[in-house]
C-alpha cells in the first residue's frame, strides 16, 4: 500500500497547528495515521518545525512519499540531502567519511542563514519599535511646543492690555481700597455702643432690687424687741399679787 508523510491539522480557528504523520495514502487528511514523527507552527516567524530526523529518515529510505510543504520541510531540516548522499554512498560513489563531512558541511550553512534570517527579523522588530517610540516622541515635543507657545501668546497679551489700561486700573483699585475702609469703620461705630451700654444698666438695676430685701428683714427685728416689754408689765402684778397673800 501507498505510504505517505502529511500534514495532519488540528488548532482552534484561524490559529491551526499540523501533526507530521505517516499515514496510508487512501485514509483521510485528518483520520487515522501510522505514526506522528514531528509538529509544524506556521503562526511564528519563522515557522516552527519540530521533527524526529531519524525517524522521518528511515519513512523515506523505505519509499514513504512526502507531500509537496513536507518536502519542503524536510528539506529544511537537511533530510532530503542525506537521503541523496545516502543514496550515493549505497551505489559506491561516495564513502560514508565524504558523505557525513558534506552533510556536516550543509548543516552549518543551513544554521547560519537560519541565525542570519532571526537576527535580521529581531533587527527588523527593534528598528519598527524605535520608529514608533521617536515619532511619539515627535509628537509629544510638537505639542509641548504648541502648549507653550499659546501660552507665551497669552502672557504678551495680558501684558499689553496691563499697559494699554494701567491708569484706569490703579485708579479702580485704590476706589475698592477706600470703600472697604469705610464700611469696615462704620462697622466698628456700630459695635461700640452696643458694649458700653450693657454694663450701664446692669449697674443701674442692681441697687434697685437690694432695697426692699432689707425693708422686709428690719421689720421683725423691731417686733421682737418690744416682745420682752409686754411680759415684764404683765408679770409685775403677779409679783404683787404673791405679796399681798403672805402679808395677809
Amino acid at each position: 500500500m501507498p505510504v505517505k508523510i502529511r500534514l495532519a491539522r488540528r488548532g482552534r480557528k484561524k490559529q491551526a497547528m499540523y501533526d507530521v504523520v505517516v499515514a496510508d495514502s487512501r485514509a483521510p487528511r485528518d483520520g487515522r495515521f501510522i505514526e506522528k514523527i514531528g509538529t509544524y507552527n506556521p503562526n511564528t516567524d519563522p515557522a516552527s518545525i519540530s521533527m524526529d530526523d531519524s525517524k522521518a529518515f528511515d519513512w523515506v529510505m523505505k519509499g514513504a512519499q512526502p507531500t509537496d510543504t513536507v518536502r519542503a520541510m524536510l528539506s529544511y531540516r537537511g533530510i532530503m540531502i542525506k537521503k541523496h548522499l545516502q543514496v550515493g554512498v549505497n551505489k559506491g560513489a561516495i564513502t560514508q567519511e565524504e558523505a557525513d563531512k558534506k552533510l556536516d558541511a550543509w548543516m552549518s550553512d543551513k544554521e547560519s542563514k537560519i541565525q542570519g534570517k532571526v537576527d535580521q527579523l529581531s533587527k527588523a522588530k527593534a528598528d519598527k519599535k524605535k520608529a514608533a517610540l521617536d515619532a511619539e516622541t515627535k509628537v509629544k515635543e510638537a505639542r509641548a511646543d504648541a502648549l507653550k507657545k499659546r501660552a507665551q501668546e497669552a502672557e504678551a497679551a495680558l501684558v499689553e492690555e496691563i499697559k494699554e489700561g494701567g491708569s484706569e486700573g490703579s485708579e479702580d483699585v485704590e476706589e475698592d481700597v477706600a470703600e472697604v475702609e469705610e464700611a469696615q469703620a462704620a462697622e466698628a461705630q456700630k459695635e461700640a455702643p452696643v458694649k458700653a451700654e450693657t454694663p450701664t444698666e446692669e449697674v443701674k438695676e442692681e441697687p434697685k432690687a437690694e432695697a426692699p430685701a432689707e425693708v422686709k428683714e428690719e421689720a421683725p427685728a423691731a417686733e421682737v424687741k418690744e416682745e420682752p416689754k409686754a411680759e415684764a408689765k404683765e408679770e409685775a402684778p403677779a409679783e404683787e399679787a404673791k405679796e399681798d397673800k403672805k402679808e395677809g
